[in-house]
Order: C-alpha cells, then structure tokens, then sequence
C-alpha cells in the first residue's frame, strides 16, 4: 500500500532506486526482466545488485519469478516508491497523509506540501489488464502493454486533461505529475451519490455539470466517463474528477462520448429525483451542448 511505501522512503538508499529504475527501464521490452541484465539497466556491478535485490524482494518493492530464466518485475509498491522520490526531489510534497479514496482504478492521499493536497496514483492494468487494454485507445495498438505503462499513460492523459481544462472549468488544479502518479488540489466537498441534495437543488446540480461539460467541449475534451461517482458538490458547486478516459473534440467518437456522459448524469438525477428533474430530449440536449447552444436541462 502506498502509505506502507512512504514510511519506508527514509529507509532506502540511492543505490535502491539505481536498480527500481534500471527494472522499470527494462519493463519497457518485456514483461518480465532477466535478472542478468541488471547491472546493464541499472549501472551496478552484479554484487550490488543480489544485495539490492534482496532489500526489494524484502520489501515487496520487486518480485521474482524463474520461468525460461530468473526475471524480475517492479510491483506497484516499486512504482510507487520511484514517483514518491521524484515528487520528493521536486519539493511537490514534504509529508503522505490518509486516505482520501481506494478504488479499482486509482488510490487517493492527501500529501503534505505548501498546503494539503491530493496525490493519486492510476492502478490501471493491475487487476482488471485485459479490459483495460481492450478499452483504452491508448494501449490498444501496443503489442507489450505491462499494467506499468497502462498506468503511466492514464496518468499523462488526465494531467494534460487537468491542464488544459483548469481554471475555465470547475476540476481539481493539477500540480505536478510522474509516472502514474499526479498531485493535484485537494477539493472538499461530497460525491454527488452520497450528496443528499433537497429537492429545490436538483436541477441546479444538474445544470452545473452540463454547463461544465459544456464548457470542457469548448476547451477540448470530453470526460468520457461522467457519471455520480466523480463530481463532487460542496458550498461553491461541483467539481468534476478522473479525466483518465478523456478524448479530445477532434476524437471520431468524441460527439457520442458526450452524449453518453449527458445521458448518464441525467438519467441519474432523473433516478434519484424524478418529481424535480424535467425528462429532457437527451440526444437534443447533447446536441445543443455540443453546438455551445445549451442553456439549461430546463429548456428540454
């Protein structure tokens, strides 16, 4: 676990990341990395590499496997131990704090540095590989996809979503990102499934999601995944999390991406509240928030 490794940090040495880093480089080419070519990867001498081999082995940074030949692979805890020290020579963070989310795809900390913020780390490709890489256009064409270079382009894909997107629409200030890893703004607030929101406010919610997704249309990108589980609502409005999926408005399937995102947020607050949210025309309503003609789920 991620908080496991951080207390662990003051314990490695320099040495320790040479040989994380020279598997991670070898990571690149096959699954699994022949134990003999780590003093090339790494710049060690094969001495210093069993000795450091051992040290991760112990600390479940690395695992071992003999198939035709011994090789080696970075767990996620080695992946997370490399992004921690990189944010850490970086002075992005200072401190690991608890929890804020652990989900199947992502796990959420709250980091100490300038002030609290919120570190993720992108699990793709460690439980559920295969519908990943069928899903996800940035792997489907790959022909070695490892769940660490999954991972690592969701990770570039939502902090360039984060960049592009922020401050014209409501998503967390992305601060730094490496790897799999992205730090970013720690935003308060309640997901919207768990939000009990009266009966007035419905519709008001609702027309703040559209109009940011509106919005990211107007910026370039569409969520893609948008649903009760990643927008948050607190006293100022929403805030609309995990932009991993996001495609640009240039994508082929950008247009029916958006109108699926419209249909799932609709169809939830029809669900949830059907006596306050109007049964609008969703594929009309997709349209006009497309053409940047939408004014409110109201109209419809």
């Amino acid at each position: 676990m991620a908080k496991t490794v951080a207390e662990q940090m003051v314990e490695l040495e320099p040495e320790d990341f040479h040989l994380l880093s020279g598997v991670e480089h070898g990571m690149r080419f096959s699954k699994w990395v022949s134990q003999e070519k780590l003093p090339d990867f790494s710049g060690l001498s094969a001495e210093e590499v069993d000795y450091r081999m051992n040290r991760m082995l112990d600390r479940e940074f690395l695992e071992r496997k003999t198939i035709q030949y011994v090789g080696v692979r970075l767990t996620f805890d080695g992946y997370d131990a490399l992004a921690l020290r990189t944010f850490a020579e970086r002075d992005s963070i200072e401190g690991f704090g608890a929890p804020l989310g652990v989900g199947k795809e992502s796990d959420v900390f709250e980091v100490k540095s300038y002030k609290p913020l919120a570190l993720k780390f992108h699990r793709e490709g460690h439980t559920n590989f295969r519908e990943v890489h069928r899903e996800r256009d940035y792997t489907a064409e790959k022909e070695h996809t490892s769940w660490q270079y999954t991972a690592r382009k969701a990770a570039e894909r939502e902090y360039d979503a984060l960049e592009t997107l922020y401050p014209a629409v409501r998503v967390p200030r992305p601060i730094d990102q490496n790897r799999h890893a992205i730090i970013m703004e720690k935003v308060d607030g309640v997901e919207l499934s768990r939000a009990k929101l009266a009966p007035e406010q419905a519709v008001g919610v609702l027309n703040l999601v559209l109009d940011e997704l509106a919005t990211a249309y107007r910026a370039g990108f569409v969520h893609a995944d948008v649903s009760e589980y990643n927008v948050f609502v607190n006293e100022t409005g929403i805030t609309l999390f995990d932009w991993p999926q996001a495609v640009p408005t240039d994508h082929e399937n950008a247009r029916d991406l958006l109108k699926r995102d419209v249909e799932n947020i609709v169809r939830y607050f029809a669900r949830k509240y059907p006596s306050e949210t109007p049964d609008p025309s969703l594929p009309a309503l997709a349209d006009a928030i497309a053409t940047d003609d939408f004014t409110s789920v109201s109209s419809y």
